[in-house]
């Protein structure tokens, strides 16, 4: 339908469908792991030391884990041919690997472990005595949460939203396994570079490692603004001050 109306929206569409699949992916996968380690991160941090540190074990062992074997029990898990995969095709038709939405899988999995533990350490960083006083003046847990807790953790939860985007957009080997290269479906820019550079295409597999590198120095200059802890309050008086004028 949009080769036939528009041949040349399709042309640009598949030439650069690598950069829009892996923005996607890293943009889908980002919005999962963003809920997922928040909520993880702001409970486990209130358990008692022995069983924080077992669910600290389990919940970050994709984070040193090789990616490869990420991958591999991922395929264990939602093969077609594994109880799980095998019971989500045959109850809704929904075939987990080899499709585009697989990666998103991988790359939650992977970048989960990065946003947990960057924002649990920004809620163990925020002062208890804001969370006695806001009970004590009688406000409720969810209020407290969202008008004390996140804004006192926004810098760690911004950093952590980014390297969890950063590493969503740059993940291989999990990805390259659930999902594997299928151009124009599921290839994304780290899976098409290696693919290029296998069949001997260097000048193609450049300009995606180009790309690659344009769109990690936004990411990197991105974590070392929110790094700098006055970089929001500054810029939000001076946008408060041009209002003003």
């Amino acid at each position: 339908m949009l080769e036939s109306m528009f041949p040349a929206l399709a042309q640009v569409v598949s030439d650069w469908y690598p950069l829009f699949n892996s923005l996607r992916i890293a943009a889908i996968s980002t919005v999962i792991v963003f809920f997922t380690g928040i909520f993880a991160a702001y409970y486990i941090a209130r358990l008692p030391r022995l069983l924080k540190g077992v669910l600290d074990v389990v919940l970050t062992l994709p984070m040193v884990l090789p990616p490869t074997v990420v991958g591999y029990f991922l395929l264990m898990l939602f093969g077609n041919r594994r109880p799980l995969g095998g019971w989500l095709l045959a109850t809704f038709d929904l075939q987990v690997v080899m499709t585009w939405y697989s990666a998103i899988l991988a790359s939650a999995v992977v970048a989960f472990p990065l946003m947990y533990r960057t924002a649990r350490g920004a809620f163990e960083s925020v002062d208890p005595t804001l969370r006695y006083s806001g009970q004590t003046l009688g406000l409720s847990n969810t209020y407290i949460f969202w008008r004390v807790i996140m804004p006192a953790s926004r810098q760690g939860i911004l950093a952590g939203t980014v390297l969890a985007f950063a590493r969503g957009l740059g993940e291989f080997g999990a990805t390259s396994m659930i999902a594997g290269y299928i151009p124009g479906k599921t290839n994304t820019i780290s899976t098409t570079v290696y693919n290029l550079w296998q069949t001997g295409q260097d000048a193609e597999a450049l300009k995606w490692v180009l790309v690659n590198l344009a769109i990690s120095a936004v990411v990197l200059l991105a974590v070392n603004m929110l790094e700098r802890r006055d970089f929001i309050p500054t810029a939000r008086r001076r946008r408060t001050g041009k209002e003003g004028a």
